[in-house]
């Protein structure tokens, strides 16, 4: 079980707080769709809950270890833990598909398998698999940068899969598919929660999360003001959400 407690996160530029004492709990195998209204702080939460941004306050634990040190930060073993998948996901163009899997982000591969790129049998294989998952075996062999951005999103959670990532932050991971690939894509990841454990929680509209999650977690100018279990939501609860 993963534990948040007065997560509060502040911009430096101005110190306008995003996050406002954000207090939750979630654990292996669940899938969590969060949903609010653009500038509500949606990014900002995923990428704290998966380590890429320092906290100004508050407590992170898993089996009552803390994940962050008293400044904010993480530690790269902890990282490792966690994968944060971009809206635009920033791959290596001249890379292949394939390739750019087996590499993995920053923080969830040792440094000199991305120095020098050398991978086991076995990665090559769970790459392959995991394209192979996602409908991308037909594109293993293309440059990165000749993917549509829908394609590209779909490699970033190859990537957070075959790395062994435990949560999986997604900030709009469908954004730009067709209705038809969204649904796949989602429909993948609720089995790679239910088969592997993994935690998924990612930005979503409120009809796909009502769809597709195990939980919902609504956030309104910075505070968590929705969560229950997945289900459509009410009007006044969609009422909540969009103010």
């Amino acid at each position: 079980m993963y534990k948040v407690t007065d997560l509060t996160k502040r911009l430096t530029a101005d110190g306008r707080t995003v996050l406002d004492h954000i207090s939750a709990e979630f654990g292996e195998g669940e899938m969590i769709g969060v949903i609010g209204p653009s500038g509500s702080g949606k990014s900002t939460l995923l990428r704290c809950l998966a380590l890429r941004t320092r906290w100004d306050s508050g407590a992170y634990t898993n089996r009552g270890e803390s994940l962050i040190t008293s400044g904010g930060g993480a530690s790269m073993k902890n990282k490792s833990k966690f994968a944060y998948l971009e809206q635009n996901p920033q791959l290596n163009p001249n890379k292949t598909a394939h390739k750019n899997v087996l590499i993995g982000q920053a923080g969830q591969t040792p440094w000199w398998r991305r120095l020098t790129g050398s991978v086991r049998s076995d990665d090559y294989m769970g790459a392959m698999d995991e394209l192979e998952r996602f409908g991308l075996l037909d594109k293993a062999k293309l440059p990165a940068g000749k993917l549509s951005g829908g394609e590209k999103q779909r490699i970033a959670i190859c990537m957070a899969l075959v790395h062994g990532a435990s949560v999986l932050a997604a900030d709009e991971p469908v954004v730009g598919l067709d209705p038809h690939s969204a649904d796949h894509v989602l429909s993948t990841l609720k089995q790679v929660c239910q088969e592997q454990r993994k935690t998924v929680i990612a930005a979503l509209p409120i009809e796909l999360a009502e769809r597709w999650c195990t939980r919902i977690w609504g956030i309104t100018d910075g505070r968590l003001s929705l969560d229950i279990t997945g289900r459509r939501l009410t009007s006044g609860e969609e009422k909540l959400i969009q103010q």
